[in-house]
């Protein structure tokens, strides 16, 4: 072999391993380090056997092992990140859903929040005025949900919907706890009318 054989230059032979050819760039590189002819030389003939080996496997003449890429090989397998599929929610509920600014979820939480403390600390309430903050917080959700799309159809669904499950759970929870709500000087009838402001606050403020 002459000099100029890029193997002489890496100091293996002709049948070495991918790994080795590898390890003898690496080493002389690090020997030769602040002589960037030598480099230079190095990196040169390197480049000229994975150049040949590229070559030679694809005429078919070698076969390398599985676990060995070269860079352009490297470069063509490594799988592109695909962005992870969104969650789709179903059409009906974003088309329910609503982004409300904060100005459009105070408000009426204020009005609800206010309703929910007369309820609750207002000791003499009695079903008469709970029956009046509840058809407050109705008329509140319904004016509420009607400026946002104009249809009062289905503000008066949503409302009645909001209505209908929080007085069901709230009396139905109430009952459960009945002995701690007593001992904390609530009724049930307080508890289930706190729950239903709640509720129409949740609806009024995020559906549409």
């Amino acid at each position: 072999m002459s000099d100029q054989n890029p193997y002489d230059k890496l100091g293996v032979t002709e049948d070495a391993s991918f790994d080795e050819i590898q390890d003898a760039r690496t080493r002389l590189v690090q020997q030769y380090d602040g002589d960037p002819q030598r480099v230079e030389a190095v990196e040169a003939a390197y480049d000229t056997i994975l150049m040949e080996r590229l070559r030679m496997r694809q005429e078919g003449k070698i076969r390398v092992p599985e676990g060995i890429r070269f860079a352009e090989r490297l470069a063509q397998s490594v799988p592109k990140e695909s962005p992870a599929p969104a969650i789709q929610s179903p059409s009906w509920l974003q088309e329910l859903r609503d982004t409300p600014s904060l100005k459009e979820i105070l408000l009426p939480g204020s009005v609800f929040l206010g309703l929910g403390v007369l309820s609750v600390f207002y000791t003499a309430a009695g079903v008469q005025v709970l029956q009046f903050g509840l058809i407050v917080g109705v008329g509140i959700s319904l004016y509420c949900l009607k400026r946002k799309e104009q249809k009062f159809g289905r503000a008066v669904l949503l409302t009645g919907l909001g209505l209908i499950t929080g007085l069901l759970a709230g009396g139905l929870f109430g009952n459960l706890l009945q002995p701690q709500l007593f001992s904390i000087g609530l009724t049930p009838e307080q508890f289930s009318t706190a729950l239903t402001f709640l509720l129409l606050w949740l609806i009024s403020s995020f559906l549409r």
